[in-house]
Formats: C-alpha cells, sequence, structure tokens
C-alpha cells in the first residue's frame, strides 16, 4: 500500500455516517487495522442494511444523531476527543435531492458547517477529510477527466449541495485552520460499487434486487458515462490522505480519487459485467421511455494528482469490483459469514 497501514493502530478516529454503505465499509476496514472507532450517524435507511448485516456497531463506539444537531455533535467531539475525523454523513443520491432539495441541503452544507465548527473547537483533531463527490464539478460533457481546480457547480441539488460543502471547507480552512495544527482536506470519488449497498436509485444495487427476485434489470440510462471502483479503492484512498497528512501538512488539499481511464463504462456494459458474473440466465433492458429528472450523460475525473503526490493507484479494474460484488452478494443471500467475506476482500486488497 501506499502508507504504512500500522498508523491506525490504536489511533481515534470520528467518522460521520457510519451506518451508510461507504460508511461500514470504512469502519470495517479501520477496525480491520486496529483503530479506536466512533461513528455518528442516523440509524440506518435502507433495510437490510449493511451497518446491521456486518454487525458494525460491534466494531465501534455507535452514536445515532443528527449531522444537524450541533449541540450534540458538539457533545460527542469533547467526548471523544478524536485525533482524525472522516465526514461522510450526506443525503447520498442524485434523485432523492428532486424530491427533498431543502432537506439534501440542510444536511449536506449545514451539516458540513457543524462539522466544522467542531473542529474549530476540539483541539484534538490533527487530520480532517470531507468526503464529496465527483459531481461537484460544472459538468460541459467534456470527453475529458475534471482536475481539482476546474468550476465547482453542481447542476442538481445533491451535487450542488455537495459543491457548496466543498467551499464550506475550503473557507473554513482558510478562515481558521492556517496555523498548522489541523490538516484539512476533500475527496471527491467516483461512482463507487461494493458488496452491502442497499440504495435506492443505484445501478448495482438494482442489479442485485433484480437478481434476487429473478427479474429482468431495467437500465434507465445505458448510455451513460461514469468512473466507477470498488468501494475499497476510495476507502484505502481516504485513510491514506488522513494518514499522510496527519504526519506532513503540506499534504493537506483537494483530491479526486476515480479509476483509470480503462474503467470510466457505460451503464450498459456494466450491466454486462454484472450479468456475466451472475450467471443464471440474468438480462437486462431499457424502459421504453424515461422521464426522470436531469442527470449528466458523461464524467470522468483526471487523477493525476492524488496519483503524483502520494504514488496512488487503482488496485482492482471493474472486472474484479463486479466479481466480488456479486461474491458479497451471493454470501449473504445463501447465510452465509459476511463478516468474513468482507475481511477476506480487504485482505485481498491489500495483497494486490
Amino acid at each position: 500500500m501506499e502508507f504504512n497501514l500500522d498508523f491506525y493502530r490504536g489511533k481515534k478516529v470520528l467518522v460521520t455516517g457510519h451506518t451508510g454503505f461507504k460508511g461500514s465499509w470504512i469502519c470495517k476496514l479501520l477496525a480491520y487495522l486496529g483503530a479506536d472507532v466512533t461513528g455518528y450517524a442516523l440509524a440506518p435507511t435502507t433495510k437490510p442494511s449493511l451497518y446491521e448485516i456486518a454487525g458494525v456497531d460491534k466494531m465501534c463506539h455507535s452514536i445515532i444523531g443528527d449531522i444537524r444537531d450541533f449541540d450534540h455533535l458538539k457533545q460527542t467531539f469533547e467526548e471523544i476527543n478524536p485525533e482524525i475525523v472522516i465526514h461522510l454523513a450526506a443525503q447520498p443520491i442524485v434523485r432523492d435531492s428532486y424530491k427533498q432539495p431543502r432537506y439534501t441541503y440542510e444536511v449536506n452544507v449545514m451539516g458540513t458547517v457543524n462539522v466544522m465548527e467542531c473542529l474549530r473547537q476540539c483541539p484534538s483533531v490533527r487530520s480532517f477529510l470531507n468526503v464529496t463527490t465527483d459531481k461537484v464539478y460544472l459538468n460541459r460533457e467534456w470527453p475529458w477527466g475534471y482536475r481539482e481546480d476546474e468550476m465547482l457547480d453542481g447542476f442538481d441539488p445533491y451535487s450542488n449541495s455537495k459543491s457548496c460543502s466543498e467551499l464550506v471547507t475550503h473557507s473554513y480552512r482558510n478562515s481558521f485552520f492556517e496555523d498548522g495544527k489541523l490538516a484539512v482536506s476533500t475527496a471527491r470519488a467516483g461512482n463507487v460499487i461494493g458488496g452491502g449497498d442497499f440504495a435506492n436509485d443505484r445501478i448495482i444495487p438494482d442489479c442485485v434486487r433484480a437478481a434476487m427476485s429473478q427479474k429482468e434489470i431495467v437500465v434507465r440510462n445505458p448510455y451513460s458515462t461514469r468512473p466507477y471502483q470498488h468501494v475499497l479503492e476510495p476507502l484505502f484512498a481516504y485513510l491514506m490522505i488522513c494518514a499522510k497528512q496527519y504526519e506532513d501538512i503540506q499534504c493537506a488539499d483537494w483530491y479526486n480519487v476515480g479509476p483509470d481511464d480503462m474503467d470510466c463504462y457505460r451503464t450498459g456494459a456494466l450491466v454486462d459485467l454484472f450479468v456475466k458474473h451472475w450467471g443464471e440466465g440474468l438480462s437486462w433492458s431499457t424502459p421504453a421511455t424515461s422521464d426522470g429528472p436531469h442527470e449528466a450523460n458523461f464524467l470522468k475525473l483526471d487523477c493525476s494528482k492524488i496519483k503524483s503526490v502520494f504514488g496512488w493507484h487503482p488496485h482492482w479494474n471493474l472486472d474484479t469490483a463486479i466479481a466480488k460484488v456479486v461474491e458479497w452478494s451471493k454470501c449473504w443471500l445463501e447465510g452465509g459469514d459476511v463478516d468474513a467475506c468482507m475481511e477476506g476482500q480487504i485482505q485481498e486488497y491489500i495483497n494486490a
């Protein structure tokens, strides 16, 4: 790996949004690395949930709370005195943001403000990472990847609220953290896939649900191109950034985290891979008409910066990533040992 994994042994880490898909995986990963983990989030929003299936509450000190509740969040910071904070809590679904724009902005923008205020008043924290999204950029449907200095102006309420979250982080860093005591970064990740994602309106969870019910997969936008990556790719990058900037504040910055160009797939091609790995005669089709809200057709990241600064690079291609999704999903459906499956995938990734 691009950093010493022993760094996290005994470190006090606070993860917001730990009951979500990425949050559950990162808590599992941090516990595997020997960290002292506290999570702060709402109760799981999906049924079933990876948080419950994987027993995340047994791996960390789990606090159920609303990121919009500043007093409760501040109390948590004061009780835990974390050294590292990873901010994942968000309303993460584009289509849901059209249905609940006000709530999306409250969570994604004011939630970030609350976290930054807690950081400002908590001297124990040495390293902070705000996890946003590749959708923060003003998307001009260019065929090349966006770089970190491109304009931030997401189109829909989710994407735009994440652009605002980036700007809030930039402002707090410039206004309050220039003394060098706290390293502040953001990470803009591409589309993340992995076992245990049960969210609505996401392509891989939709594929798994269709496979479970032995129905045809319905693909809304088969020609949309996205940077897909297994969840362990960005999670290890997040931990790398937090560790490196903890040791050297000069590493703190804004970073794209995405796959190589070969893994920027059209959605239809992604589903073809899923069908291949799942088997059992699974197939897919597109609806005759689509009346959904605006979604970008083409989006790609330029990840030269994180590769140059840290020597980071993706370890698993998309074919492997899909194979791991299917492996996890079939393990769960067949009543297997999900905990062992996740640990096995983590160790395989480290070995890669």
